[in-house]
């Protein structure tokens, strides 16, 4: 008999994730002894020397309301993500629930909108932003404009404070996944690419960090996230990694190719991920390459997520290669996918959405100007 969705999913481990109460990581190592997770360096060629880290406190209240003590959030990113509801809608109607998290994207030469953040929460998701620090993907991996030393130096200073500055003021949590994918080959701001050298990834997030901090933006969750390790199996990610001081989240993208499990896609680059935080878990992206093993993928890919009590929640690609995808990932792509995904997410239990309201910055506090610039008090 199949178990109910309250017993299938472990109700236990919040204690094991993090704690209730926000203090400041360093305060908690002193405390506790636990690691900060440092990615400043190098740890040796494997990148897992030393014990497993222990479990250290939330960065902030928005760390605290959007990280879920029990159930997942089921996520997605289609073509116009979170602006079209009615594409949100044909998913939940498809999954046979609605999708509780949505991701969107925003290039460095495009501003913070207000109205994208307002668009999930009024479809009863959390917001999950995507921010690529490039121009575009058509100018290709090498975009000197963009390269990880001028963050650092302060050359987009205006553009990273203003975007600070509107989340600010907006005050609506989100979750903010910087710079992912780092230890592939494909972006500008990946080490070796775009004239990029080792540890300017860290110092480029670490930089890009005390900006948000310094402008007051609290209601942001850091979401590290690095693409699985096939096709680069020999960069390590300890030096890639800013440490739990500049990380609410972490993740990863992978897609199932060939792998006939999801633990095969997914593992290698988690476990690595666990021996240097323990942050907890959300997969920004995924989905399975079309063929005849696809259903049973998904349908043991909703087994792995059952055993992996640490993921808080997962993006499911559900694109073809019309809206942006390099395959047809969409788990409805065909009747036998829909119906594995359907099965498989009945017995999740979703987390449970906050409603949004603003974390630090009430309406009475806003100047007018900072009105007009985040476009609070008009129609969207």
């Amino acid at each position: 008999m199949a178990p109910s969705p309250a017993r299938r999913r472990p109700l236990g481990r919040a204690s094991s994730r993090r704690t209730l109460l926000v203090l400041p990581v360093c305060l908690m190592t002193l405390l506790t002894g636990c690691s900060e997770g440092d990615g400043g360096a190098p740890k040796g060629r494997s990148g897992d020397d030393g014990p497993p880290p222990a479990p250290v406190s939330a960065n902030s209240l928005a760390a605290e309301r959007l990280i879920p003590e029990r159930g997942v959030y089921f996520g997605i990113s289609t073509l116009r993500t979170p602006f079209a509801p009615e594409e949100t809608d044909l998913v939940a109607e498809k999954a046979g629930v609605r999708p509780n998290l949505l991701e969107y994207f925003v290039k460095w030469n495009e501003e913070y909108r207000p109205q994208a953040v307002d668009a999930a929460y009024e479809q009863t998701a959390v917001p999950l932003l995507t921010w690529e620090p490039w121009a575009s993907k058509e100018a290709g991996t090498e975009q000197p404009e963009y390269a990880l030393a001028r963050i650092t130096e302060g050359r987009h200073d205006p553009y990273i404070r203003r975007f600070a500055e509107d989340i600010r003021v907006h005050g609506r949590p989100l979750i903010l996944r910087f710079a992912h994918e780092m230890n592939s080959t494909w972006f500008p701001w990946a080490e070796g690419r775009n004239g990029n050298r080792p540890g300017e990834y860290v110092r480029a997030w670490r930089h890009v960090h005390d900006v948000f901090t310094e402008a007051g933006a609290d209601n942001v969750v850091w979401h590290w996230s690095p693409n699985i390790l096939r096709t680069v199996e020999e960069v390590r990610l300890r030096p890639l990694y800013p440490g739990d001081q500049y990380v609410d989240l972490v993740g990863v993208t992978g897609y199932r190719r060939h792998e006939k499990t999801a633990g095969a896609v997914l593992d290698p680059a988690l476990n690595e991920i666990r021996r240097i935080t323990r942050r907890p878990i959300l997969i920004a992206e995924t989905g399975a390459k079309p063929g005849v093993e696809k259903a049973g993928w998904i349908a043991d890919f909703f087994r792995w997520l059952d055993r992996n009590p640490d993921v808080v929640g997962f993006v499911w690609f559900e694109r073809d290669t019309v809206q942006g995808g390099k395959q047809d990932w969409r788990f409805a792509e065909t009747p036998g996918t829909q119906r594995a995904f359907r099965g498989g997410l009945e017995w999740v239990e979703l987390a449970r959405v906050p409603d949004g309201e603003p974390i630090r910055v009430g309406d009475s506090d806003l100047g007018e100007s900072d009105r007009e610039r985040s476009g609070l008090g008009r129609s969207t």
